[in-house]
């Protein structure tokens, strides 16, 4: 990285409403959004097995974080996209998977590292065989990470509620893919 930012565990209770600003600066949300997200944040890091990751300045500023959680088919997240994996003969994915739920870097810090950083130490440290994440299903930085990291689309144009753009659904085995090979 080009940053002389740390990666390290988050306390997301914590530090829910620093995390919610770097989203809302990457991924361009309203305070309405971000006080569900909020809800939802608060909720899912009670969850048996999540886990958070931040990545910090010298100064002690959150610039990026990680979080994510086994996946479980109770959780609403699965059932919205089960069908769609179903579809595409890909439904065995939401078995022992890690699901990235949410990755977010200040647009100051992208393209730097930071986030496949955040991205690879996260799932170095859990238990699952792989990982599944949803990203917009737009060709997108994003989505280039994930590609470059192993992840394939399982399924695409993914319909949330609410959400008003189609999401892709990815996977990759792990551990990810390192730069170079």
């Amino acid at each position: 990285m080009t940053d002389d930012v740390v990666i390290g565990p988050l306390d997301l209770a914590t530090h829910v409403d620093e995390a919610l600003r770097v989203q809302a600066h990457a991924f361009g949300l309203g305070d309405d959004e971000v006080a569900v997200r909020r809800q939802i944040v608060l909720r899912h890091i009670t969850y048996p097995g999540a886990r958070a990751l931040g990545a910090t300045t010298p100064e002690g500023r959150l610039v990026g974080f990680v979080y994510g959680m086994p996946n479980d088919r109770g959780h609403w997240w699965s059932t919205v996209v089960e069908p769609y994996l179903r579809g595409g003969g890909a439904e065995d994915w939401l078995d022992d998977s890690f699901v990235i739920t949410e990755l977010h870097v200040q647009p100051g810090h992208q393209n730097r590292g930071v986030g496949r950083a955040l991205i690879t130490t996260i799932t170095d440290a859990v238990r699952q065989p792989r990982s599944i994440l949803s990203a917009i299903d737009i060709e997108s930085p994003a989505r280039g990470l994930y590609r470059s990291l192993g992840y394939a689309d399982l399924a695409r144009n993914v319909q949330f509620p609410s959400a008003p753009k189609p999401y892709a659904v990815m996977g990759a085995p792990l551990p990810l893919r390192r730069r170079g090979i």
